[in-house]
């Protein structure tokens, strides 16, 4: 139901934009997010939208870097991130939460994509 995609090998400095399209349900009235995970680590929360996209948050290391979007009309969010850095290395995966309101916690997410894979090397 959700399908992310658009990670990749990039140098410290460099940008990506990943995509996540969602299919198969409607996520009208949801807030959507991104999180991302390292191996060992827990999955840590990126940014997150609201349904209209008015109210975005983000996690303080990633602030100013990277840019949550979607797009209601095509059912798709977006993550743009610019000046990379190898610390951002983790596989990404995008999430829908039965509510407007963006949150972080990991756990008020419903549903979650299969995650794609972001490599920053130095």
């Amino acid at each position: 139901q959700l399908q992310a995609s658009g990670g990749g090998l990039v140098q410290a400095g460099g940008s990506l934009r990943l995509s996540c399209a969602a299919s198969g349900r409607t996520f009208s009235g949801y807030a959507m997010g991104w999180f991302r995970q390292v191996p060992g680590k827990e999955r840590e929360f990126v940014a997150s939208i609201s349904w209209i996209g008015g109210t975005t948050y983000y996690a303080d290391s990633v602030k100013g870097r990277f840019t949550i979007s979607r797009d209601n009309i095509e059912n798709m969010l977006y993550l743009q991130m610019y000046s990379l850095k190898p610390e951002d290395t983790a596989v990404y995966y995008c999430a829908a939460r039965r509510s407007n309101t963006p949150y972080y916690a990991v756990t008020s997410y419903d549903y979650w994509g299969q995650g794609t894979l972001v490599t920053v090397s130095s």
